[in-house]
């Protein structure tokens, strides 16, 4: 007996294709959507930055922000430089009224892109 598996419209087709639909969602600001096509893409190609940023980004947006903070913490242990993903796990912290935790990596992400007056 074969077991039949459901693909649902989120994730159909290839990596490339269910990228671009991603990237569709959250240019239209669907970023729940996003998110859920992007969970998938991140668990089948784990080692990619893009889509775990994407993905990261898409849960910041939608409020889902321990997933968003999650997601961060791997880019920043994989790449402690990625100015990007430390800006926005700052701002994550800082949604989440965790200010004294933001602040080091807010003043990471600032001295990354050479913004030093930041107090």
């Amino acid at each position: 007996m074969e077991t039949q598996v459901e693909t649902t419209y989120y994730d159909h087709g290839t990596a490339a294709e269910r990228w671009e639909r991603a990237r569709q969602f959250f240019d239209a600001k669907d970023y729940a959507g996003a998110a859920r096509v992007l969970a998938g893409l991140v668990e089948e190609v784990p080692e990619q930055t893009g889509p775990r940023l994407l993905l990261a980004r898409a849960y910041y947006h939608s409020a889902q922000l321990r997933r968003a903070e999650a997601e961060l913490r791997v880019i920043v242990e994989r790449d402690p430089v990625e100015h990007y993903a430390r800006l926005l796990l700052g701002r994550t912290l800082q949604r989440q009224a965790r200010d004294a935790e933001a602040e080091p990596h807010l003043r990471i992400a600032s001295a990354l892109v050479g913004d030093l007056d930041r107090d």
